[in-house]
């Protein structure tokens, strides 16, 4: 692990940014706001990945990172179904307009 003094002081940073760019809302009733991006978030996980992987944080902020990465796994998680019942939805509409 990283314990370098003033290493820890980006990593907070980083945490807090991470926390403050979640939506706030329950997963079924989440709306997305105009500017989140599926792609972003999943390199946000994947960032959040690699460096629980690489051993640079500590303990603590293993665990909050790791919250956070479920937190933005679940939004995805919720993105995907809006768009599914969206699609099937359309699907639906075409089907119903060909009889």
């Amino acid at each position: 692990m990283n314990i370098s003094p003033g290493s820890n002081a980006g990593q907070s940073k980083q945490i807090e940014a991470d926390k403050d760019s979640t939506i706030e809302s329950s997963p079924s009733e989440q709306s997305f706001q105009h500017d989140w991006n599926y792609e972003a978030t999943v390199a946000q996980v994947e960032s959040i990945l690699s460096r629980i992987e690489s051993g640079e944080l500590e303990l603590a902020d293993v665990f909050e990172q790791f919250s956070a990465a479920v937190r933005y796994l679940r939004q995805c998680e919720t993105f995907l179904a809006q768009r599914q019942r969206q699609v099937d939805l359309l699907i639906e509409t075409l089907t119903d307009e060909e009889f």
